[in-house]
This record gives C-alpha cells, sequence and structure tokens, in this order.
C-alpha cells in the first residue's frame, strides 16, 4: 500500500511504508513513487531522518528526477514534423543554444544520449544527415506538452547548435539547459 509523503505544486510522491527501526549494518529497499502534476525546473529533494547515537541526523538527497523522465517518445513522418515545427513558431516556443563540445563529437553516443534522454530519433527528417531531429511527448497529470528538437553538430568548431520548440515556454527552456549540458 503507497502512502503519500510529500507532495508540491509540481510533483506527488508516494512511498510504501518501511518500519522505523533498522538494525545496524541492515539495508532497507525503499520503492518511491513519483507523479508529475505539472512542468518542473528542480530536482526533488529526498529529506532523510534518523537518529544515530541518540543525536537527530538529517541528509538532504538531490533525487535524479528531471522533467525529461517524463517524455514519451513519439514517431512522426517529415511532413508531420515540419507541420508541427512551423505551428510552434512563436518565439516564446523556442529555444536556441549553441555551445562548445564538452567531449569528443561521436555519432553513437550522440543518438544514445538522445535516446536517453527520452526523445524519438526520427531518421532521414533533416535535409542534412548529419543532424539530428527528435519528437516526444511530456505527460504531466495536468497536460501534455509536445517537444520538438533538432541538434546541428558542426565537427570542425567542436559546437552544437540545440533548438527545442513546445508548446510550453518553461518547457522549452528547461529541456533545453538539460540536453545541452550532455554535449
Amino acid at each position: 500500500m503507497l502512502s503519500e509523503f510529500f507532495s508540491s505544486t509540481s510533483r506527488r510522491f508516494s512511498v510504501k511504508p518501511v518500519d522505523p527501526l533498522i538494525e545496524a549494518g541492515a539495508q532497507v529497499q525503499q520503492i518511491l513513487n513519483i507523479e508529475c502534476v505539472s512542468d518542473f525546473s528542480d530536482a526533488p529533494v529526498l529529506n532523510i531522518q534518523f537518529r544515530y547515537g541518540g543525536t537527530l541526523q538529517n541528509i538532504a538527497v538531490k533525487l535524479p528526477v528531471m522533467l525529461n523522465k517524463f517524455f514519451q517518445p513519439t514517431e512522426m513522418t517529415s511532413q508531420d514534423f515540419f507541420q508541427r515545427w512551423k505551428q510552434l513558431g512563436a518565439p516564446q516556443q523556442e529555444v536556441q543554444k549553441i555551445f562548445k563540445a564538452k567531449n569528443q563529437m561521436d555519432i553513437d553516443v550522440t543518438k544514445a544520449k538522445l535516446l536517453g534522454f527520452g526523445v524519438a530519433l526520427l531518421d532521414s527528417v533533416d535535409p542534412n544527415p548529419a543532424n539530428f531531429v527528435g519528437a516526444g511527448i511530456i505527460h504531466t497529470k495536468t497536460t501534455q506538452v509536445g517537444c520538438l528538437l533538432r541538434l546541428e553538430p558542426n565537427a570542425q568548431a567542436q559546437m552544437y547548435r540545440l533548438t527545442l520548440r513546445t508548446s510550453k515556454e518553461s518547457v522549452s527552456q528547461r529541456l533545453c539547459e538539460l540536453l545541452s549540458e550532455q554535449f
């Protein structure tokens, strides 16, 4: 049975109860369910309190749960992609960032990072075969946010240009920040 232990405006957390006493050297597995209520920009922090030697201890652990964890990859044709791209053409819907590559630029690594981020990679969509194009939907309890991306590597300059278009400005901003950190 799940019992809610934390809720915010953007996420709801549920956890299975555990015995309040843990013997020395023992381990307890704690399963945590997180529901995305609305988009968010900060990683949730789990505060763990316990007594050790009669003194109350408090540890804050940042959980590796970012907005992209709620992505559903979305396949679409080239025609559908560009039609949707044009529909998301308002200035507040697009975020673009040009940045220097942090690591060696490798096609397979880039593909793996984009897939791991949660988007579907769309082949033969961009006229330039060196570019990466992706699509996905961020699912929250209150809404669904369609996301399109284009990553343009420039191997000679060791730079990337990342363009994201979504139906919500805050989502475009946050996904751009998260994804650009990967390259």
